[in-house]
């Protein structure tokens, strides 16, 4: 599912216009972007977590030409599965 079919599937059980579910995903992505900017953590129990892991710097190697990289350090996301979603995916299996 991407975005636009998520709205689509909005504006169908809320019984919505097109671009009142459009601007009800936007705002939820957004704060979900905003809350990982400010190292929160978001968690939608049943569904998932999302967190932030800080790297530190380290050394790395080109690929290509294996000469040492200063890597610098780093923020990335993560996605936890929730119990319930694992549970639900896996009943269709």
């Amino acid at each position: 599912m991407n975005k636009l079919e998520m709205i689509s599937a909005l504006k169908k059980e809320a019984n919505i216009s097109k671009s009142e579910a459009a601007r009800v995903v936007q705002i939820f992505f957004d704060s979900m972007a905003d809350a990982l900017v400010e190292d929160e953590r978001i968690e939608i129990r049943g569904l998932c977590s999302f967190f932030i892991k800080n790297y530190k710097s380290y050394t790395g190697r080109n690929p290509k030409t294996g000469e040492k990289v200063q890597i610098s350090p780093k923020k990335l996301p993560f996605f936890k599965c929730g119990k319930e979603l694992r549970e639900r995916v896996n009943k269709t299996a």
